[in-house]
This record gives structure tokens, C-alpha cells and sequence, in this order.
């Protein structure tokens, strides 16, 4: 059995800075929607403002932010909510194209479409985040039972190796994924097995700093033993969140477990 090595990169220290952390397309997607949508709705109904009730109108609005939370995060609802209760008293209101209310009825409309358009967007964005916490689950579940299968088939724990680096690639989005077997040269970050990330002796938060400068090791120990180490170049994309770095762990440990029932490598 071969040592899977690569060519090492010197690990720069914590002056380095970390790499900016950018907003997914989506979420930049669903703030414009937040802010064209609602205008455009009210927009819509103008012609219709005299004759169509306001609390029907209001509703035509809500339906609005439902779709923007349902799109995006809970800030974009709440933008949305926010910008559906300033149209409707822009155009749908006494006097029209002002922000003043007139009307006592129109006040506790425009005061309700407020409350129920922001009431709507946290649920629908919490619909969404635990149907994307469902299908991620299930994802990561199929990921930990393939390598537990393949570890307990394989002949040989280098296909093991192989395919772990393959799986933390894309579960990581990472730029690159390398294997060293039983060396520890330089002192790169490390991804702990809580999924938090040590750089040197102090802490460092990936989900508010992002990743790290350079390398990360994810250690791979089989009984207690250490017998290797992946070496994870992070990609351009936002730091996975928690839970894929402790699936991460776990399939490191798949690995080392499989290391150790193989014996040492030559």
C-alpha cells in the first residue's frame, strides 16, 4: 500500500487574513425581490383601488412577501414586509402617493398587513430552512453509510482514503483535498472534532471569520492512534455550516478506523 503525499505548503501564521466571506446569489436575489416585489404589486393594483376592498388588497400583498420569504432568507421577508406596508399607504391609501394616512380604518390595515406580512415571512423562512436541514440530513446519512460500506468491503484502505477525499470535496466545496499518512510537519489550522477550527492555540470561528489562511488538517486516529491527516484547501465559497464540518470528522474517523484494521502502510 502506497503513502498518499502531496507537495507541502508552508502554513502562514495569524497575521494572515481570512478570505471574505461572500452572500450566496440567491439570498442577493431574494432582498431585490424583497424591494421591486411588494412595489410592484401595489403598483399593479392602483387601477383597481377604488373599487377592490383594502383589506383584499393587503392580502394580494402579504401573498407578495410569502413568496420573497419563501425564496430567501428571513431578512428578505422582513424586508419585504416592510416595503409591502410602505406601498400599500403610498398607493393604496388616502391621500395617494404620500406616506400619510388619513383614515382611521386604513391606519389598522396598513398596521395589520405590517404584523401578518412579517408573521407570514418568519414562518415561511423557517418552512424553508427546515426542508433545507431535511434534504441535508439525508444527504450527509448517505455519505457517512457509503464510506461505512465501502470501509467494511474494501481490500485495500487507500479506495478508502480515495473516496473519503472525494466526499469531503464536495461536502467541504473544496479547492483541493490531499492525504499524508503519519506525519505532522508544520503547525496548520486544524478542524477539531466539534467542527470549530484551532489556528495555533486559540479559537477561531469559521461561520463568522470564514476559513482560515492556507491548509487545514482534519486528523484521522484509528483506536486512539494517529495514523494520518487530510489536508483540506478551502474553495471560494461560504464555510459549510456545522454540521457538514462534523460529518467531516466523522468520515476522517471512518478513515481512520479502516487505516488501522488494514495495518501500516508501507
Amino acid at each position: 500500500m502506497s503513502t498518499m503525499t502531496g507537495t507541502w505548503k508552508p502554513y502562514r501564521r495569524d497575521t494572515d487574513r481570512a478570505a471574505p466571506r461572500t452572500r450566496p446569489a440567491r439570498d442577493l436575489l431574494a432582498l431585490a425581490a424583497a424591494l421591486a416585489g411588494p412595489f410592484l404589486v401595489a403598483l399593479a393594483l392602483v387601477p383597481f383601488r377604488t373599487a377592490l376592498p383594502h383589506t383584499d388588497a393587503a392580502l394580494l400583498l402579504v401573498l407578495a412577501v410569502a413568496a420573497v420569504a419563501a425564496l430567501g432568507s428571513r431578512t428578505a421577508g422582513v424586508v419585504a414586509a416592510l416595503s409591502a406596508a410602505a406601498w400599500y399607504d403610498f398607493f393604496l391609501t388616502r391621500p395617494y402617493r404620500t406616506f400619510d394616512i388619513t383614515g382611521s380604518a386604513d391606519i389598522g390595515t396598513a398596521v395589520l398587513l405590517l404584523a401578518v406580512a412579517v408573521l407570514v415571512a418568519q414562518l415561511a423562512a423557517r418552512a424553508r430552512r427546515l426542508e433545507v436541514v431535511t434534504v441535508t440530513d439525508a444527504a450527509h446519512l448517505a455519505r457517512l453509510h457509503r464510506t461505512a460500506d465501502l470501509a467494511r468491503t474494501a481490500n485495500s484502505a487507500d479506495i478508502v482514503v480515495d473516496h473519503v477525499r472525494a466526499e469531503l470535496t464536495g461536502l467541504l466545496g473544496l479547492r483541493a483535498c490531499r492525504f499524508e499518512y503519519g506525519t505532522l510537519l508544520g503547525r496548520p489550522p486544524r478542524l477539531e472534532s466539534d467542527g470549530g477550527v484551532t489556528v495555533g492555540r486559540r479559537t477561531w470561528d469559521p461561520d463568522t471569520a470564514g476559513w482560515p489562511a492556507g491548509e487545514i488538517e482534519l486528523r484521522a486516529y484509528g483506536n486512539g492512534r494517529y495514523l494520518g491527516r487530510f489536508l483540506l484547501t478551502p474553495g471560494p465559497g461560504p464555510v459549510p455550516p456545522r454540521q457538514a464540518r462534523l460529518v467531516a470528522v466523522t468520515l476522517a474517523g471512518q478513515t481512520g478506523a479502516a487505516l488501522d484494521t488494514s495495518g501500516p502502510v508501507a
